[in-house]
Order: C-alpha cells, then structure tokens, then sequence
C-alpha cells in the first residue's frame, strides 16, 4: 500500500499541463506523518495501514504546534518478554544508563558550541566527571553554560518553552525527535512510558524523554543553520517547518557507522534492549 499525497504542478506550461499529479511512497518506508493542518482528514484505514508499518502519527493544533502522538500497541514479536526485562530493570543499571546518556549529551552539546568557536573545555570536563545517575547535576550545569552561549548571534537567548524564537523551532524539533524516539522504543519491544529518569506520572514518554536527550544537540544545530541561512524563523512558516521535518534523516555517526538519523535512534533503542537483558553494558549513542 502507498500513501497518495496531492500536489499542484508549477511550471511555464500551457494551461492544459498545470494540473494535479500523484505522488506515492511505499507505506513501509513512512516513519512519522505530522497533520499540521485541521482540515486534513485520514481515512480509519490509512490509520490503521501506518500503525501495522511502526509509522508515528503526530497531530497539530490550531497554531500548528505538535500536540499528540499516536503509536501502535504492539511493535516487537518477543513484546512481553522485553516488557519483563524493563520492568526487572535494577535501579543501579538505571543509573548506569542515565550516567552514560547524560555523558552524551553533554559531549554533543560541546561540539555544537566549539562548531561556533565557544570555549567547551568546561564542558568535556563535567562530561568525564557524570557519575553514576548524574549524583551532581551535571545536565543542569552544562545546560546552563549551553544555552548561554548556543546561540552568540542572538542577544539575551533564553531557552523556555513559552519564549521568543527560535524557541518555536527547539519545540517543534523537539516534538518531532521525540516522536521518532517513541517509535523506536515500541519497535524494539519496550515501553516508552517507563523511563530510566524520568518519572512524572503524567508522562506517558517517560523513557523516549530519556533517550532523546544525546538528540537533542542534532536539533539544535538544525535550528542554527535555519537561523545563520538568513531565513525568518520568528514564525513556522512553511519553508521553516519544511526544513524541521528534516530531522529523521539527518546524518548520525553511531557505533562507527553513517545513518540518517531515525535509523540511529533504533541502534540506540535496540542496544538499549539488550541492556536490559544483561547483553550488553553500554547503550549506543550517536557522536556529533
């Protein structure tokens, strides 16, 4: 099955050639649809076509801001035994996991500021200093210096979800990866509600907010390339959001190895399995 998408042809032909064509894509090459629109309407049956291929559904509100995420129940054949495994999961592996995580990050955050020629020694430092569940806060302390220095070409940036741009795009990218990470927990047989850290229990991502965390950076420097580009980020324009949708295939290097970015995010949930199984001792993330 394909989805069929509408598109108006724009091009110096007569009249009788500017017409509508069809495009289609193979369903199971779908990893997120986002319906940024209130007037697109999706069928029962494509819903359910996208869910049986791990596809995430994101909807939009009116201000065309990420608002729901839609996933499928069942995404591994060997589900309840990997549920049993998360659930078992000891508290001092947890804090393993959430220690290397934070390292990650943190390195990540640390090339995108040295990409810019801001002094990142500090950071590297408290990257090696992480102890096991982050004991010091380190995350907050290099999110600090990070979000102070991220953007040198922006006077007084503030990281807030409600604040000025380009905060509207950090949380439409945002959106965006955190949906891809969902997709990925569910594909790998886990559930993303239980985190290694997160616990609010109103959060039904708890874990996908996790693991996104050594992501986040990837964003970021997307964002600042929209901004450097000269384009107008003060509003989601369409040209904007084009771009955000970039996300799942941007270049990663994970474990050696060149991938676009959604196909990274499940080596990091499947090694992420595997820690819970007792494979393996270290979860794989990507290195900016």
């Amino acid at each position: 099955m394909v989805v069929r998408m509408p598109e108006i042809v724009k091009a110096d032909l007569p009249e009788l050639f500017d017409t509508k064509t069809t495009k289609t894509i193979p369903i199971e090459d779908i990893g997120v649809v986002v319906l940024d629109n209130r007037q697109i309407t999706v069928t029962h049956g494509l819903m359910e076509a996208l869910l049986d291929n791990n596809c995430a559904l994101i909807t939009c509100d009116s201000s065309r801001l990420p608002v729901g995420l839609m996933l499928p129940l069942c995404g591994h054949t060997t589900q309840n035994e990997r549920f049993r495994y998360q659930l078992e999961a000891s508290l001092p592996l947890k804090k393993q996991l959430w220690q290397q995580t934070i390292q990650a990050k943190i390195k990540n955050q640390a090339k995108n500021l040295q990409n810019q020629g801001i002094e990142v020694g500090n950071m590297l430092v408290w990257a090696e200093k992480v102890r096991s569940g982050d004991a010091d806060n380190l995350e907050a302390r290099a999110a600090a210096y990070y979000w102070k220095n991220v953007f040198p070409f922006l006077d007084k940036f503030y990281r807030d979800r409600n604040g000025i741009p380009p905060n509207n795009l950090l949380n439409y990218g945002y959106a965006i990866l955190r949906a891809i990470v969902a997709r990925a927990l569910v594909s790998s047989g886990l559930l993303p509600t239980l985190g290694i850290h997160h616990h609010n229990r109103y959060n039904a991502y708890c874990l996908a907010d996790d693991i996104m965390e050594p992501y986040r950076p990837y964003v970021d420097k997307l964002v600042i390339d929209i901004i450097l580009s000269g384009e107008d980020y003060t509003h989601l324009s369409t040209s904007v959001k084009a771009k955000l949708l970039s996300i799942p295939v941007l270049d990663v290097v994970i474990d050696g190895n060149r991938k676009p970015l959604m196909i990274a995010v499940s080596t990091t949930t499947a090694s992420l399995s595997k820690c819970f199984e007792g494979e393996i001792r270290k979860i794989l993330y990507p290195e900016l």
